[in-house]
């Protein structure tokens, strides 16, 4: 119906409207990203997983690409959360250091990336994780979010 709860239990309008949570997933960031919104993605990784990946992007184009404001991508068999972006076809640097590997194969999961103005913070399950500082400068123009892999959606806001 649109509308989430929030913790005081009133309805709020979702920021986000998602109809389906299938993988492959691609929903509209309503206004873009800014400092101070959060994006929440929870589900359940697959049973024998490869990866799966989130993606923050400017839009949806294919051809050329979207600039990705920042992809994140748990690796299984490295056991890496790995990201990086990419800016007018250039891929950055990745950054893969990680204190420790927060997925489990059949587990549910909760990633939360909070904008703050100079970086995302990526938490998963309520630890931050890690800090991954904007190679996009115009925070408003990341609107898009991907979501694919190794994982079933249950929750996105």
């Amino acid at each position: 119906d649109g509308h989430l709860n929030n913790s005081l239990g009133s309805p709020v309008q979702a920021d986000l409207c998602f109809p389906r949570l299938i993988v492959p997933f691609c929903g509209h960031i309503k206004g873009g990203m800014r400092p101070g919104k959060k994006i929440l993605v929870m589900g359940i990784v697959d049973l024998n997983p490869e990866s799966f990946g989130i993606s923050l992007t400017c839009g949806e184009s294919e051809d050329p690409p979207a600039d990705v404001a920042i992809e994140l991508k748990a690796v299984f068999t490295d056991r890496q959360f790995v990201r990086n972006s990419c800016v007018a076809g250039e891929w950055g640097e990745e950054q893969s250091s990680i204190p420790y590997f927060p997925f489990i194969p059949d587990q549910p999961f909760r990633v939360e990336i909070l904008c703050e103005h100079p970086r995302f913070r990526i938490f998963v399950d309520g630890h931050q994780l890690f800090d991954f500082y904007h190679r996009i400068e115009t925070l408003s123009a990341i609107d898009t979010i991907k979501i694919n892999g190794d994982l079933q959606l249950t929750k996105l806001g």
